[in-house]
């Protein structure tokens, strides 16, 4: 009996870092049936690698694909880059639970990720499941429970702590979602309404994830709760939930942000260590560029994002309240550590509101209007809400990879799957190369990482992060999701002015045995599936 399909003469890196050998690959199913040399079975599917890479699908860990692949199923710009399973529900952004009664905050938090939501026909993870899987997606998901999500369905937006039955629901509407297959729980602790909830809240659902050995992952805080450490206060609270809870903990995309702390990646991973050294089961995540992205209205001041996207857009309707916010606003962003340099702030998306154009930089745009940028900022968030988008220069490449080449780190790319075809927008380039960026720019041209190193932390090492344990390594029996790339030639194309670029050298990809990439080009395939933490 035939296989479905062999891939020949590959030199394969099968994720765990160790070094590469020269081997055939039979694929049967969604199964690796074979892992030799010169097979002579024969197949309905013969691709030859000589001169390739094959490695594991890459295992993206910090997505924000929850929504778009649900819109657009082909997923073209993770596909483009070898990515086989995106990791959704970061930030505290999750499309589940919904509560009906708070259905609206629930669509101005999704929006929050870049995308108009679609309407959500299901309440819970089961439900978002069928749906995905019945409209087709070219990727895995592999999704995680939103922290803002839980939150918003127990109790709205309001800002102050979860009473005890708020508290009980939410532990409740968690243990649902493990159940369902939920790989474990996300914070947004910038974000409304994540923002709000104490550490004693956080502890408490970080207990329901360690009962079920699942993921606590978290954009940790901008301040210090419990002092005036605002540098390491946050990484303190996170690895303190890890050690009070015993929850494994991932610490979402580890940046300098602030210029007067650039160089001091170094002094954050000594103290990461310590905790590790002293027993904590703790990873954290970064992605290869010196810019983020995020919806701008997460830069306002909190008092004015109270109650939601609909309450801040009435109360910036009051010449007072803009004032008042404005004055707070230029005191700088990240609880004020972090002082606003226009420049280096640039639009993304704002749909044309106030006739601004996505590429201009906040003081561009201000100026062409003969406003303030803070009074630009107020004026497009209480407009355009969460979906206005900004990419924002605040960081350096050498704290970026420190982060990169620490062991404990895996790449991230706090991105999107999204289409080739973004009209007006500049979404960031992490959506359409931060993989092959990895491969080209810090392996290939700059040596900080070997091929293997760099492959397992796309990898291997996401999936014993998630302990997804049938994928993320090339072995009998493992799921065949492959990629087949040129090593001498894979790269990033997309830029910040051209973003929507497609990546260099990569030939073919797998996904659950199935080619949605060959030679290059996209297929009609869609074999992704949700798939359920064990």
């Amino acid at each position: 009996m035939a296989w479905d399909m062999l891939i020949r003469n590959a030199t394969v890196f099968d994720g765990t870092g160790a070094p590469p050998a020269e081997l055939d690959l039979g694929v049967q199913g969604d199964r690796i049936v074979f892992m030799g040399q010169a097979s002579t079975q024969p197949a309905r599917v013969d691709l030859d690698a000589r001169g390739m890479v094959a490695s594991p699908g890459f295992i993206d860990i910090h997505t924000h694909s929850d929504m778009s692949l649900l819109i657009d199923g082909r997923g073209q710009s993770k596909v483009s880059q070898g990515v086989t399973t995106d990791v959704t529900g970061n930030c505290g952004f999750s499309p589940f639970p919904i509560n009906p009664a708070h259905l609206a905050l629930h669509l101005d938090l999704l929006a929050g990720i870049g995308d108009d939501p679609a309407p959500l026909a299901w309440t819970d993870l089961e439900g978002y499941r069928q749906t995905a899987e019945a409209r087709g997606i070219a990727l895995n998901i592999a999704p995680l429970v939103g922290h803002g999500a839980l939150r918003i369905a127990a109790m709205g937006v309001r800002s102050e702590a979860a009473t005890q039955t708020e508290m009980q629901a939410m532990c409740d509407s968690l243990s649902l979602l493990l159940d369902q297959g939920a790989f474990g729980m996300t914070t947004g602790l910038t974000y409304v309404p994540s923002r709000y909830a104490p550490t004693a809240e956080l502890l408490s659902l970080c207990q329901v994830l360690a009962a079920r050995q699942r993921l606590y992952a978290t954009h940790a805080r901008d301040q210090d709760l419990e002092g005036d450490d605002h540098r390491y206060g946050p990484l303190r609270e996170a690895l303190h939930l890890g050690a009070a809870a015993g929850v494994r903990v991932q610490y979402s995309h580890a940046a300098i942000n602030t210029p007067s702390e650039w160089g001091s990646a170094a002094d954050w991973t000594r103290r990461f260590d310590q905790a590790v050294d002293q027993g904590l089961d703790a990873g954290f995540d970064v992605y290869p560029y010196d810019a983020s992205s995020s919806a701008l209205t997460q830069y306002l001041p909190p008092w004015v994002q109270e109650g939601g996207v609909a309450a801040m857009s009435e109360r910036l309707q009051h010449a007072d309240v803009m004032a008042r916010a404005e004055a707070d606003l230029l005191k700088g962003w990240s609880a004020h550590l972090i002082p606003w340099l226009w420049e280096r702030v640039v639009l993304a998306r704002t749909d044309g509101l106030l006739g601004t154009q996505e590429g201009q930089n906040l003081q561009q745009a201000a100026g062409q209007l003969g406003i303030s940028p803070a009074q630009l900022v107020l004026r497009l968030c209480r407009d355009g809400g969460n979906r206005v988008m900004v990419v924002l220069f605040y960081r350096t490449e050498v704290d970026m990879r420190t982060f990169l080449t620490h062991p404990r780190s895996v790449m991230g790319s706090d991105g999107s799957a999204m289409c080739f075809d973004q009209g007006h927008r500049r979404p960031h380039p992490r959506n359409f190369g931060a993989s092959v960026r990895v491969l080209g720019r810090f392996v290939r041209e700059l040596g900080d990482l070997d091929l293997a190193t760099a492959i397992a932390k796309m990898s291997g090492r996401v999936a014993e992060r998630l302990r997804l344990h049938d994928r993320g390594t090339l072995a009998l029996g493992q799921a065949a999701d492959i990629v087949v790339f040129d090593p001498a030639q894979v790269a990033d194309r997309a830029t910040y002015l051209r973003p929507t670029q497609a990546a260099a050298g990569v030939c073919h990809v797998l996904v659950n045995g199935c080619l949605v990439l060959h030679e290059g080009e996209q297929t009609s395939a869609r074999p992704g599936r949700v798939l359920r933490a064990a």
